[in-house]
């Protein structure tokens, strides 16, 4: 294990770099702790025990009947979970957060709900919820995949230099933040920014629909491969779908919808933003039409 001391600044910057990638945000110790170290002691030490525990175990007395019968009952008590702070998804989950989301009546409300919601375990996790943010009844509402470590920070959805991509990609096409509403699919952060699960967005899917049907945006604009897949219901990729006008229906009422690759993509690869210029340009003309 190398300490901070013996790195030079560029070593020392990637180190933080892939810390903060993996989603490490907070040092809990001054010195550093093998972890790996103390593992192989550890199973060092119980294979000096194992021949102890290889012995054969005395023949137990036979219980008395009155205890066999307490032993029967106890162990048909349901035995406590083993990690009680993992939630698990499933139905009864899915169910909640579908009579959580319908019964808000305006964005405020589906916030609150939100914020007091706890049957989706990306929360636990989570610094805090990244609600949408922006123009509560816009022209354009877009739509991206999940908050990265940035938006968790700050609570706001594309924020760092996803954001300040996105922004650069609409003003070249006359667009301000300021007069569009911004979401994501999924509003709590995933640890060290995996893919939600299809469970996990099965449970925030009636979320983000009905951030959509109290906004009633005239368009949509769908960012990246995850986003795009789920709102359109479709297996094939973002280069499949992105680039031509597609349609999502939400609470009955049918929406426009447009997607292109997410602005993280052309943070991590320059050479896309060609295609996402194209995007643009039919998304404008869209908009016009």
């Amino acid at each position: 294990m190398n300490a901070a001391n013996d790195l030079n600044p560029a070593q020392l910057r990637s180190l933080l770099h892939f810390y903060a990638d993996a989603g490490v945000e907070w040092l809990l110790e001054e010195e550093a702790v093998d972890r790996i170290a103390e593992f192989e002691a550890m199973r060092a030490a119980r294979g000096m025990q194992a021949p102890r525990e290889t012995a054969p175990a005395p023949q137990a007395a036979r219980p008395a009947p009155a205890r066999q019968e307490q032993s029967r009952a106890a162990a048909a008590v349901p035995q406590p979970n083993v990690l009680p702070n993992v939630a698990i998804p499933d139905s009864q989950a899915v169910a909640e957060a579908e009579f959580t989301a319908g019964s808000a009546r305006s964005l405020e409300e589906l916030r609150t709900a939100m914020e007091a919601f706890n049957g989706c375990n990306l929360k636990t996790s989570a610094r805090c919820l990244v609600f949408a943010a922006g123009n509560a009844k816009p022209s354009v509402m877009v739509i991206g995949a999940m908050p990265n470590a940035d938006d968790d920070r700050d609570g706001q959805p594309f924020s760092g230099r996803q954001g300040a991509m996105l922004d650069r990609m609409l003003a070249g096409i006359g667009l301000d933040r300021a007069d569009l509403l911004l979401s994501n699919v999924v509003p709590w952060r995933p640890p060290g920014n995996r893919p939600p699960s299809q469970r996990e967005a099965d449970i925030c899917r009636p979320f983000i629909e009905r951030q959509i049907a109290l906004a009633e945006p005239n368009h949509l604009l769908i960012l990246g491969n995850f986003a795009a897949r789920f709102l359109l219901r479709s297996n094939d990729t973002i280069h499949q779908l992105r680039g031509e006008w597609r349609e999502v229906t939400i609470s009955g009422r049918t929406i426009p919808a447009f997607a292109t690759l997410h602005p993280q993509d052309l943070v991590t690869a320059p050479v896309s933003k060609r295609l996402v210029w194209q995007d643009l340009l039919a998304f404008r003309a869209g908009l016009r039409a």
